[in-house]
């Protein structure tokens, strides 16, 4: 009767991949039902018990929906490109090819072994040259498009590791920016750099998140990213000078509270303006502000810190001369890299000012001694005086426009998004330079362009890739013209921006080709996705960015979705044992192989399920996974009971469950789902029986959860030679659903002493006769005074006694 789930665990396994029982079927005729997980990068540790938290709650679904009758697409890639390869083999001397190909395997064998069932017919990597050609396919459409161009922009270059880095690849340490890989030194650098012109899409992105059923917190970072305003943009002349500059400001309607105006340290026109008094000065802030991150100047709660430029501004709507500053706090990549400060109605002014002893000009009346940033009637405000912000705001933007000081303005904070990369392990740009420097794509003919080998792929030490070296691979020629190719290569989330629709396009002979009626035939059937589950680390990240290159393809008539993911879950973090990250430093790091070696698989992703919501950061518990396996063994041998035709007996506990598992099944609620089969097995054990049809329905809706063991009892007891995996779900009456009587539990100082069957809704005075009449509650009432009975109808007596 023992349940050897080694054995076990690895028969399915094999008997599912050799059937390929979980291939998308061809059908034209089932609903179809795409589940996704964001595809991991298979780093030499392998994965983690994360990542099986959230491809079991993918399976669940998989399963879930199959059992169901839909046509289902469960899929899994491997997101191969980037830094961490690279770095490795630099320390190594090793191939980056070869070491995250090496990965792949060892992490597909513990996908596998966690008893996900994957579509395997369908997997790629991003590295796979078959898949590449057509992310390098992308970027030439981008470019015809006008989408992507090069030019010098500032970016946060690692001369350690001889690559620019994206924001989310750095951290602050000691006040200095570091990366996040090796914690080496990074600085703010103007270098020439592919740029994607996500700006061009800021108001769809912005607009279309209303249509998503994603949690809130992520909308709403997306939109604060995005982060769009209305305003005006603002022409200041600089005092004694040619040069101007414009401010972007909501709040047109404050100008004659303008006390000071601050530049970004980048601001072209800072070093050109500052005085002689100033300059040294000046210049050594703008070299620590190097230093930091645009994350880190953002932040409101930070100091604010900045120096005077020793120049004025003047206001163009009362022609008074205001001092010009530099401050960190300001970025030249937001709106115009300059403000205008209005202290006495900014928060953020009103503390600069108070630090550098700046003016304040109140221009609302307010009650308010201090800083005042709500609406009111305006004053000291000349043409504006007497009226509120709305009025006033639409009245100077006129005066501005009409006097030609500036005009009416939508600005958003989202950036371009930077797209090369120094490195040699990642996606070659399909263009070139001819010798007069002009810019060619490469025809789709010419795709896949690949990496030449290099055994040598260390930094250049220029700022270029180390493709600079492979001088045959970077010199060509073409249609009798020399040609130099781009050596820097695409980011990480290149890949990834598209590879939702890869897995659609995915055939065991290649992929088919995105350009074609077919291809459109396929993605327009199957996206967007139904349920994609990740990390919120990805919210203004690959999130993002994907809705962006999808919305592109669907202006290009490739795919009729407007946005590629439909519905989104983030899982929550597990944490260690001590209720903190897990991290090798920490020692709390715990390895599914090991988990799955002494439990089995059915055990961890019973255990991962069931240790609370979905979406929840929960810490790991051994004695509780002691639990989910000691849950399994009595589901087995729950087998071993009589099993009879006679169904009255657990009826409605049966139909209760098949209702509520369902239901939480259908909303990812699988810790509640968990808790009433265990009710139900529960029940099982007290009546020592159950019915053909309740055993065989109750392996169906373990079965997506526990897939090995449900599979072994379903073939073993009832001789089944076709798997769980296609059966129909069951379905539970409603009429089931209605008692006439229910089970009371009887306790005596809040310890069991006895259970009874009493009428539904029966009188509290008759629900306590009949409890102070049990036998073994009378047993333990002998001699004692009785001081209450608390009744909870139709659930529980508890007798409070005394003595």
């Amino acid at each position: 009767m023992e349940y050897n789930f080694l054995e076990i665990e690895k028969k399915w396994q094999k008997y599912w991949l050799d059937h390929k029982i979980f291939k998308t079927e061809n059908d034209q005729i089932k609903p179809r039902y795409y589940v996704l997980n964001m595809f991991p990068y298979p780093s030499a540790q392998g994965l983690h018990v994360g990542h099986i938290e959230s491809y079991t709650a993918t399976d669940i679904m998989s399963r879930f929906k199959r059992m169901q009758g839909y046509n289902v697409l469960h899929p899994m890639g491997w997101d191969a490109f980037g830094l961490p390869a690279e770095q490795y083999a630099l320390q190594t001397g090793n191939d980056p090819r070869e070491f995250t190909y090496q990965n792949i395997g060892n992490f597909k064998r513990q996908v596998i072994e966690a008893g996900i069932g994957i579509d395997w017919d369908r997997e790629f990597a991003t590295a796979d040259p078959e898949y590449f050609k057509w992310t390098q396919f992308i970027f030439t459409k981008l470019y015809e498009h006008g989408l992507a161009e090069r030019k010098d922009v500032e970016v946060n270059w690692c001369e350690a590791l001889g690559t620019v880095l994206a924001n989310d690849e750095i951290e602050i340490k000691d006040g200095m920016m570091v990366s996040e890989r090796g914690k080496y030194p990074v600085a703010k650098k103007a270098m020439k750099q592919w740029v994607l012109k996500i700006t061009n899409y800021a108001e769809r992105l912005l607009n279309d998140l209303d249509l998503l059923d994603w949690p809130e917190h992520i909308k709403e970072m997306q939109r604060n990213w995005i982060g769009k305003s209305v305003g005006a943009k603002v022409n200041f002349k600089v005092a004694n000078s040619d040069h101007s500059f414009d401010v972007f400001t909501t709040r047109p309607d404050t100008l004659f509270g303008v006390s000071y105006c601050v530049l970004a340290p980048e601001h072209p026109l800072v070093l050109e303006i500052t005085s002689m008094d100033e300059y040294e000065t000046v210049k050594n802030y703008i070299e620590q502000t190097k230093q930091k991150t645009d994350l880190d100047r953002g932040d409101l709660n930070k100091d604010k810190s900045g120096v005077f430029t020793g120049a004025f501004a003047i206001n163009p709507v009362n022609n008074k001369k205001v001092p010009i500053w530099i401050a960190d706090y300001v970025l030249a990549s937001y709106g115009t890299g300059a403000v205008m400060a209005v202290p006495q109605h900014d928060t953020r002014d009103f503390e600069f000012a108070n630090k550098y002893g700046l003016d304040f000009i109140r221009v609302i009346d307010s009650e308010d001694d201090g800083c005042f940033t709500g609406d009111g009637i305006h004053i000291n405000s000349d043409f504006i005086n007497g009226m509120n912000n709305e009025e006033s705001i639409e009245t100077v933007i006129n005066y501005l426009e009409d006097n030609g000081f500036g005009k009416k303005e939508i600005n958003y904070r989202l950036r371009d998004w930077v797209f090369s990369r120094q490195r040699y392990w990642g996606e070659p740009f399909p263009v070139a330079f001819d010798e007069e420097g002009n810019t060619i794509t490469l025809d789709l003919e010419e795709l896949p362009l690949e990496l030449p080998k290099m055994f040598n792929i260390k930094p250049s030490g220029t700022g270029e890739s180390p493709l600079a070296n492979a001088y045959e691979w970077v010199n060509f020629k073409k249609d009798g013209k020399h040609y130099r190719r781009e050596t820097n290569t695409m980011p990480q989330l290149a890949g990834s921006s598209w590879y939702h629709m890869g897995y659609v396009l995915k055939t065991l002979i290649g992929f088919i080709p995105l350009n074609t009626e077919e291809a459109k035939k396929e993605l327009d059937k199957w996206l967007p996705v139904d349920l994609y589950i990740g990390g919120a680390e990805h919210a203004v990240g690959h999130l993002l960015y994907s809705r962006f290159w999808h919305k592109f393809l669907y202006d290009l008539g490739m795919v009729s979705s407007v946005e590629p993911f439909t519905k989104l879950i983030n899982q929550g973090m597990i944490l260690g044992d001590d209720n903190t990250k897990m991290s090798k430093s920490r020692g709390n790091v715990v390895n599914p192989d090991d988990v799955i070696s002494k439990y089995g698989a059915d055990t961890l992703r019973l255990y991962e399920m069931f240790m609370g919501p979905l979406e929840q950061d929960k810490p790991w518990s051994t004695e509780a996974i002691d639990g989910a396996k000691r849950f399994l063994d009595r589901v087995w041998r729950m087998y071993f009971l009589p099993i009879t035709d006679e169904v009255e007996a657990l009826e409605f506990t049966y139909h209760q469950t098949v209702k509520k598992v369902t239901e939480d099944y259908q909303k990812q609620a699988f810790n509640t789902a968990i808790a009433q089969m265990m009710i139900f097995v529960n029940d099982v054990y007290r009546k020592k029986t159950f019915s053909r049809a309740q055993a065989i329905g109750f392996l169906k809706l373990l079965n997506p959860i526990a897939p090995h063991i449900t599979e072994e009892l379903y073939q073993t007891v009832f001789n089944k030679k076709d798997p769980l995996t296609y059966q129909e779900w069951p379905s539970f009456d409603e009429t089931k659903l209605i008692l006439d009587e229910v089970e009371v539990v009887v306790q005596v100082n809040g310890k069991l002493r006895d259970r009874m069957k009493a009428s539904l809704d029966l009188s509290n005075d008759e629900v306590k006769k009949m409890a102070l009449g049990l036998e073994n509650v009378v047993k333990h009432l002998e001699d004692k005074e009785i001081v209450k009975i608390i009744i909870i109808p139709n659930k529980l007596v508890n007798i409070v006694i005394k003595g």
